[in-house]
C-alpha cells in the first residue's frame, strides 16, 4: 500500500476542498513546497499534486509553485489538473513530474489517453458522483459509469487509476472501499483510492482487500485525524 499525501494548488497556495467546491477551499500553506519537504522527511515516496485552477481552466495555472516543489524536493510527484494535450504532458515531464494524471480528457478522448499511455507515465483520474464520471473540475457529470470508463483502459498501458468518490472528498466521512474495488476489478490496473479518508482504519480497510494499491491522504492529515509519519513507519 502506497500512501500519497495530497496537495491541491489554488492561487499558489496549498488548500483542501470539500466535495470539489472551489468556494470551500481552506488554506493550509502559502508555501506548498515546504509541505512536500515535510512529507518527504516523514518517509513519503510519492506526493499527489492537483492544479485546481488548471482543472477549471483546461491548462496548468500553478506552474511557479509546481516548479518550486520539484526544485526543492526529491520525492516522486504525480500531477493532474488541466493537462489535456501532448505538449503539456511533455512540458510537465520536462519540469520533472514523474507521472501525469489525465482526467476529463479520459472521458472525452479515451483513444488519446491510450496513445499517451504508450509513450509516457500516465495515470487516469476517474472521479465519480453517484457512480457517474464527473469532469471539468467536477463541475459537470457525464452519462458514463465510472466502472465502464475503468474497463476502457484495461490493458492500455496506463500505470494507475486514481478513483475519487466526489461526494466524500474532503468530508472525512470514510473512504468508499466498495467503489474503489469495483474500479480495480473492472480495469485490472493498479488502483489508488481517493476521497473521504478519515483515519488509519480506512487505510487498514483498503489494505485488507489485497486488491487496492494506494490511497490519497488529504484532509485527514491536515486536520490532525491521521498520524502520517506513524503510518509510513507501519507500512515500511
Amino acid at each position: 500500500m502506497t500512501l500519497y499525501p495530497a496537495i491541491d494548488l489554488k492561487d499558489g497556495q496549498a488548500v483542501r476542498l470539500t466535495k470539489g467546491l472551489m468556494q470551500s477551499a481552506k488554506i493550509y500553506s502559502n508555501e506548498p513546497f515546504e509541505l512536500v519537504k515535510k512529507f518527504e522527511a516523514m518517509g513519503a515516496e510519492w506526493v499527489h499534486l492537483v492544479d485546481l485552477n488548471g482543472a477549471f481552466a483546461g491548462e496548468p495555472k500553478n506552474l511557479e509553485q509546481i516548479i518550486k516543489i520539484r526544485q526543492n524536493t526529491q520525492v516522486k510527484l504525480e500531477l493532474g489538473g488541466g493537462i489535456r494535450d501532448e505538449a503539456t504532458i511533455q512540458k510537465m515531464l520536462e519540469i520533472g513530474i514523474d507521472r501525469i494524471i489525465l482526467g476529463s480528457i479520459a472521458v472525452k478522448e479515451p483513444q488519446f489517453v491510450k496513445e499517451m499511455a504508450a509513450k509516457y507515465p500516465i495515470a487516469v483520474g476517474i472521479d465519480a458522483i453517484d457512480g457517474y464520471v464527473a469532469v471539468e473540475g467536477w463541475g459537470e457529470v457525464s452519462q458514463m459509469r465510472a466502472t465502464d470508463l475503468a474497463r476502457e483502459f484495461a490493458n492500455a498501458g496506463v500505470e494507475a487509476i486514481i478513483c475519487t468518490d466526489v461526494g466524500r472528498d474532503g468530508t472525512l466521512s470514510g473512504v468508499n472501499v466498495d467503489f474503489t474495488l469495483d474500479i480495480a476489478r473492472a480495469s485490472g490496473i493498479s488502483t489508488i483510492a481517493s476521497g473521504g479518508v478519515k483515519d488509519a482504519n480506512d487505510i487498514k480497510a483498503l489494505i485488507a482487500t489485497k486488491e487496492i494499491d494506494g490511497v490519497i491522504i488529504g484532509k485527514a492529515y491536515y486536520e490532525g485525524r491521521l498520524d502520517l509519519e506513524k503510518m509510513f513507519k507501519l507500512l515500511d
